[in-house]
């Protein structure tokens, strides 16, 4: 097998389903957000800002991602978040993203959600004019916060959901099972909105919140969700519902150093429908989705064909009408004959 160059990777059309809005705070970013406000970050440097990255678990990770909500206040710095964010990632050829966004952490410091939905519709719309980047937003609950609190959340989101295409369920997962959530999420489907839930990787009770997110509340994706191959009939039912798992090299490698190459390798040899995508990138060394694709690549020794393949699988994926899923399918399909691979019967 000859794996994938870095300029195919480089001009592959992408989509990116899995990507926190807040997780893309660069550190230049910050420094703008805190001399708009005032704040004693504007006098540290970018490298001494990213010099304090550092986390191995889910928690520690946390640490660092809510200490960055203080710089977000007003509807101009949802909107700088959201257009730096298209900005980068359409100067790597992704067509499509549905982003996730976390209201809550907001909401409890003063914030009104309209303040944060309506910087970030701006900018979408702004990001689509200028760059040709579609995207949606997927509004995630908060884990360790209550499930009254979510049920709050969404209906503070009710006269927004023409601007939210889904939800979802992110944050610390220990002691927080996608079953305490299950009226929200409910309340979501009956609205029409798409549901989709965190399962993040070695975490306590791992295999029972994978069962419940896909036998209970219905979640059509799993976010990470790497512990479904340790159990045959979660992995049977993932494989014959053909749920996408997104899949993020870059958090993968820091909780389990060396895995990627096992661990993606192995969901495609079971037959799994996987994406790669860039979860955090402001706080992960500015793994955006192109390098995120090249770190898989490495790990997993990804050829041209099984890269092809997993781009088209984000777009198949993706919570889009048929016509504007034809669209980029054709793009890819126009992309593959263009390096001589072969492309599917229709």
């Amino acid at each position: 097998m000859t794996s994938a160059s870095d300029t195919f990777i480089e001009a592959l059309p992408k989509a990116e389903l899995h990507v926190h809005l807040e997780g893309t705070l660069e550190p230049g970013l910050k420094i703008v957000l805190a001399r708009r406000h005032g704040h004693p970050l504007q006098n540290r440097t970018e490298e001494e800002i990213r010099s304090g990255y550092s986390f191995h678990d889910l928690p520690s990770f946390l640490a660092l991602y809510y200490e960055g909500m203080e710089l977000l206040n007003t509807e101009q710095d949802f909107y700088d978040l959201c257009y730096a964010y298209l900005k980068k990632v359409a100067s790597q050829n992704v067509l499509y993203t549905e982003m996730f966004f976390d209201p809550q952490l907001h909401t409890r410091r003063g914030v009104p959600f309209r303040t944060v939905i309506t910087g970030l519709g701006r900018a979408r719309r702004d990001a689509e004019k200028d760059f040709g980047i579609h995207s949606q937003l997927v509004m995630c609950f908060i884990r360790e916060m209550s499930a009254e609190s979510a049920d709050e959340t969404f209906t503070q989101a009710l006269p927004y959901l023409s601007e939210i295409v889904g939800v979802g369920l992110d944050s610390d997962e220990k002691g927080n099972p996608p079953a305490k959530f299950a009226h929200v999420f409910q309340r979501a489907r009956d609205a029409g909105l798409h549901v989709t839930m965190h399962c993040d990787i070695d975490q306590e009770n791992t295999h029972e919140h994978i069962r419940q997110a896909l036998e209970d509340l219905g979640s059509e994706r799993l976010d990470h969700g790497l512990n479904v191959l340790e159990k045959p009939e979660l992995l049977k039912q993932a494989r014959e519902r053909r749920i996408p798992f997104t899949v993020c090299p870059f958090p993968n490698m820091a909780i389990r150093p060396g895995s990627n190459e096992k661990d993606i390798r192995a969901l495609l040899d079971a037959g799994l429908t996987i994406t790669i995508n860039s979860d955090d990138p402001g706080y992960m060394q500015s793994v955006y989705i192109t390098e995120a694709m090249k770190m898989a690549r490495d790990g997993a020794q990804l050829t041209p064909e099984e890269l092809l393949a997993i781009s088209r699988n984000a777009f198949n994926a993706a919570w889009i009408g048929e016509g504007e899923r034809s669209t980029y399918l054709d793009r890819l399909d126009a992309f593959a004959r263009q390096q001589g691979l072969m492309v599917p019967a229709a």
